[in-house]
């Protein structure tokens, strides 16, 4: 009984603050076995308002000792793509929605043909490569550079919005992509890792699923609390009427041996 309290009194407190009251659908953090890749992590949310800004998915990927995605190469570039494209799969429910990579540019708003040469990488790369789409970037007022991810667009002149580079204002709200340092062991006790020996190796590289245990809890306690409650009050009145029962028979206990001794003196007097 005192665990089911505990859970109601935590769904309580995490509600409050609002941290996990919304369904929050992120991606597992993909790491391979041989030690030369990055991790990577999709950071997917089905919901317009869970979506972040440029700095918050910054800061986000930092506080998980990683950074927002750079890019080195076109095959580093394919790779995030199968991701995606894993990511999307059907039957995954993932509808439009662009993520954040680690490019931008620092400045007021140039319109200048030095524009494209003035993006630079949060984590300090000095990767040259980039992937715009065409007639992009469009510079001014749009420093925060996104992947695109628009499945259900219909294409423009560069062809469909997938996986091609946009600059957009920072302080729109997308989805993002953590890069990592490669490592063995899973770092965090909330969030599985996935391994895959192949970079190529596309097979459930990228799963769709909650960011811990907590939100699951959540979802299984907050349905059940009108039959809990219930099931608290009949417990409690259950134990009142036990107590009752048992303060009324040790009072008649008390009350019944007095009198039980005098009826056997009487009857002993009468005998004789």
């Amino acid at each position: 009984m005192s665990r089911v309290v505990w859970l109601l009194l935590g769904a309580a407190l995490l509600c409050g603050h609002g941290v996990f009251c919304r369904r929050v659908v992120s991606g597992q953090k993909v790491c391979f076995a041989d030690l030369k890749h990055p991790c990577y992590k999709m950071a997917y949310f089905h919901e317009l308002s869970s979506r972040v800004s440029f700095q918050e998915a910054r800061l986000a990927c930092e506080s998980e000792g990683g950074a927002l995605l750079s890019l080195e190469n076109e095959a580093e570039q394919k790779l995030i793509e199968s991701m995606l494209q894993n990511l999307t799969k059907p039957g995954t429910g993932i509808s439009d929605g662009d993520f954040w990579i680690g490019l931008w540019r620092n400045g007021e708003g140039q319109t200048s043909g030095a524009c494209p040469d003035l993006y630079q990488w949060s984590d300090g790369s000095s990767s040259q490569y980039r992937n715009w789409y065409t007639d992009e970037p469009s510079c001014g007022s749009e420093k925060c550079v996104v992947m695109y991810h628009q499945p259900t667009a219909n294409p423009g002149l560069g062809g469909p919005y997938l996986y091609q580079w946009n600059d957009d204002r920072c302080n729109m709200k997308h989805n993002y992509i953590c890069k990592y340092e490669p490592e063995i062991i899973p770092t965090s006790p909330v969030e599985k890792t996935y391994f895959t020996n192949q970079p190529g190796d596309t097979h459930q590289n990228v799963v769709v699923t909650e960011a811990g245990i907590i939100p699951n809890l959540i979802y299984v306690v907050i349905p059940t609390i009108p039959l809990l409650l219930l099931i608290l009050v009949a417990f409690g009145t259950c134990c009142f009427q036990m107590l009752h029962k048992r303060e009324a028979r040790r009072t008649f206990i008390k009350d019944s041996t007095p009198l039980s001794s005098e009826c056997l003196a009487e009857s002993l007097n009468s005998n004789l």
